[in-house]
């Protein structure tokens, strides 16, 4: 039997929130006008993403907990903002974002069950699975691939690696909006103060994980128009408030297990980019996941290290 339906337009709001592993209102609502600062069709179907993924966990039975904290509906949101980017706002793509959710919904409650013996959280896996299959399979369909063009990063009109103030300052910002696939700094900046609800030493450590992605980045010599679009943070900033903030005890030791964590998942961003290179190269939040998962699964053979009660 169905648990009671929980409030669903609160459920959806945390789905947005939970983005970024936060279940907090203020959290949620600040990236809602992050969106709408970036254009209403990013809120509009982010929105509608994160409801039917919601909706789609209460009908098939998932826990009422897990509805009502937004677990359900994350993936959902990060389908609808990023399909509507990749083929523009139109009634296809509306289609194509609610099966998508229904698909990453079900995708969530299969992870939990493969990997929870192992402790270990589906994070946006899901949303990973499903843009990927859409974005590599709709040239196959003319209805959905019409007037798309394959976005070039921005190193493809301003080369170089000679990094200026505007991109540092640029990309630390970026790095957190880029989670939402957003490139405008000042939009960073609200998901930033958003994060700041939920806590200092969330938005710390997203702020203090950008930096060191866009360090890493330069130090090995990244585009640097690539660099101050924040592409090589935001991969960076969901690993840092995951292993700092999220599923691990933050002492000394920790901290520095973060990151490692956080410098891998920078690595990791450039490797994946050029592997989906030939269908657009897009990386999602791919190396967060990866990155993650191996970090966490491998907590239980160090004693210095320890994973937070959830």
């Amino acid at each position: 039997m169905r648990a009671e339906m929980p409030d669903l337009p609160l459920a959806t709001l945390r789905g947005v929130s939970q983005v970024d592993l936060q279940n907090n209102l203020g959290t949620a609502i600040c990236f809602v006008v992050a969106l709408l600062a970036a254009g209403w069709r990013f809120a509009l179907f982010g929105l509608v993403g994160a409801a039917v993924g919601t909706l789609t966990a209460w009908f098939l039975g998932a826990a009422r907990e897990s509805v009502a904290a937004g677990l359900e509906g994350f993936n959902g949101t990060l389908i609808g903002v990023a399909l509507v980017l990749y083929f523009q706002a139109r009634w296809i793509t509306l289609l194509l974002v609610v099966v998508g959710a229904i698909m990453g919904s079900v995708l969530t409650s299969a992870l939990k069950t493969l990997l929870g013996p192992h402790d270990l959280p589906g994070l946006t896996a899901p949303f990973c699975a499903v843009a990927t299959i859409m974005v590599v399979g709709g040239p196959a369909y003319e209805r959905v691939w019409r007037r798309h063009v394959l976005a070039a990063p921005p190193s493809a009109t301003s080369p170089g690696t000679a990094v200026t103030f505007a991109d540092l300052w640029q990309g630390l910002l970026n790095g957190v909006g880029q989670v939402f696939f957003q490139g405008k700094w000042y939009v960073g900046l609200i998901f930033l103060i958003g994060l700041a609800f939920a806590g200092w030493r969330v938005a710390g450590a997203a702020l203090a994980a950008s930096a060191v992605g866009i360090l890493v980045a330069v130090l090995l010599g990244a585009p640097a128009a690539d660099i101050g679009a924040g592409l090589y943070g935001y991969n960076a900033v969901l690993t840092g408030i995951a292993l700092c903030c999220a599923f691990v005890v933050p002492t000394v030791l920790g901290l520095l297990y973060a990151l490692a964590g956080v410098v891998s998942a920078t690595v990791l961003t450039a490797f994946v980019g050029h592997l989906f290179a030939p269908v657009g190269g897009h990386t999602l939040t791919w190396p967060f996941v990866l990155v993650t998962w191996i970090f966490l699964a491998a907590v239980p053979a160090f004693s210095g290290v320890r994973r937070a009660s959830t």
